[in-house]
């Protein structure tokens, strides 16, 4: 009988055990059950998780193994299903502390590598990809924000009830051209908008204080047209020096919404496979955004490890658009820079199609 190296001798991990064997034998079993590739699921648990991290035997009892910890949480947040669905399934207790523990885990042993520190070099082989992907010079990510459903959260309020008329918390979210996020903020009220969100995050915060290591601008690609490194996103955030917004009549609007498409695409990706986000989560609102910080990084890393489905990207299925308010205008520069972008697009930036 083969035995995973780091699953214990419990037992009460027979059934466990058996299960595991059997999916390992079907790599598409395996990848459709653990929404990963065996190698990734090895990976991730000897490198990143097992013996070192997650809670081991004590001189009390045996404790339930690093692998079936993963095995249980990726099973949670692929499939969707319950707690009691777990209980049933794994032989486990319907408790939320192993989900807990791993996603925690996840995120602070994964989050520095598949969301590395934000370097000027980062920053310009991003651009470098959305112009050759995208067609959209000088272009630093997408911006755009998703509702996630949770059953009403005790004492709160109205705080997290949205204008869909259910409650949630919103993730935001920055993506580069290889639907991979560089940023999240996560946990904001349901009923606040996209531009709320935006102005309160950290991300904001360093923006405006000129600390994320931005190239300065500079002439594009085989023109003489000196232009900021900007980030993309839709009517519903302010206009600023490094974030461009549509506006009416413009070709502009089709080469924003030609770059914006990765951050919806990336969307679809998660929701699609992390099926933990077609239901309303009935968790506490700080195992929710646990959950969805370790969705966001498991994401990058099986995007790296495994590649994508394509019609994942086609859907996306239980996230909302995050609702849509006043947002200014700007300054003027921020406008100048805008009218840059339009007038290159339709001059010596235009593409034949």
């Amino acid at each position: 009988m083969w035995v995973h190296p780091l699953v214990s001798s419990r037992p009460s991990e027979g059934a466990f055990t058996l299960l595991f064997e059997g999916l390992r034998s079907d790599p598409e079993k395996f990848f459709n059950f653990f929404r990963m590739s065996v190698s990734a699921f090895d990976e991730l648990l000897s490198t990143y998780l097992g013996e070192k991290h997650l809670k081991m035997d004590t001189h009390l009892r045996k404790a339930i193994s690093p692998a079936e910890k993963l095995a249980v949480t990726l099973r949670y947040l692929g499939s969707g299903c319950t707690f009691q669905d777990l209980h049933y399934s794994f032989k486990l207790g319907a408790s939320t502390d192993i989900v807990r523990e791993v996603c925690n885990v996840v995120w602070e042993e994964l989050a520095h590598i598949q969301m590395p520190s934000m370097a000027e070099e980062m920053w310009k082989d991003t651009a470098a990809k959305f112009e050759q992907r995208a067609n959209f010079p000088h272009c630093l990510g997408a911006i755009d924000g998703k509702h996630i459903r949770i059953i009403k959260p005790t004492g709160t309020g109205s705080q997290n009830f949205n204008y869909k008329h259910y409650f949630s918390i919103v993730l935001l979210a920055i993506v580069d051209s290889n639907y991979k996020f560089v940023y999240v903020d996560i946990g904001s009220f349901g009923k606040d908008s996209d531009s709320t969100i935006f102005k309160n995050s950290t991300f904001w915060n360093l923006l405006q204080k000129n600390e994320l290591n931005i190239p300065e601008s500079c002439p594009i690609l085989n023109t003489s047209i000196n232009a900021d490194y900007v980030f993309v996103e839709d009517e519903a955030f302010g206009l600023s020096q490094h974030v461009l917004r549509p506006y009416g009549g413009r070709i502009i609007n089709y080469r924003l919404s030609r770059a914006r498409r990765y951050v919806e695409c990336a969307f679809g990706i998660l929701s699609n496979k992390w099926r933990i986000f077609h239901r309303p989560m009935n968790v506490t609102t700080e195992l929710a955004v646990d959950i969805t910080k370790a969705c966001c990084v498991l994401h990058n890393y099986v995007r790296e490890k495994n590649g994508i489905n394509f019609q994942d990207t086609l859907s996306i299925d239980g996230f909302d658009d995050v609702n849509t308010t006043y947002s200014d205008r700007g300054t003027r520069s921020a406008s100048d820079m805008r009218n840059t972008f339009a007038d290159y697009f339709s001059s010596v930036g235009a593409v034949p199609w």
